[in-house]
């Protein structure tokens, strides 16, 4: 990958520090794991990675039931809500 933008970013002590310190403990650079970081949370990656991704997720054969029945699992009651 070629860099050749610059941008300043100004950290708290403390997450300096705490990113100094990940940094080495994965033996890469502070400004590394920055452009990890931006790449994993804002999805800056190519549509053949997208393409990818999709394609691995759907060669997993997970259970899926109906939309009515997924609310069900996953959306407790008000009963189970206030125990």
């Amino acid at each position: 990958m070629e860099l050749s933008k610059k941008t300043t970013i100004l950290f708290s002590p403390d997450l300096h520090e705490r990113l100094v310190r990940l940094a080495a403990q994965r033996n890469t650079s502070i400004g590394e794991l920055v452009r990890t970081a931006v790449e994993q949370q804002y999805g800056l990656v190519s549509r053949k990675e997208r393409l990818e991704a999709v394609a691995a997720l759907s060669e997993l054969n997970l259970p899926v039931g109906s939309v009515e029945e997924m609310e069900q699992e996953s959306v407790p009651t008000p009963e189970e809500i206030l125990g």
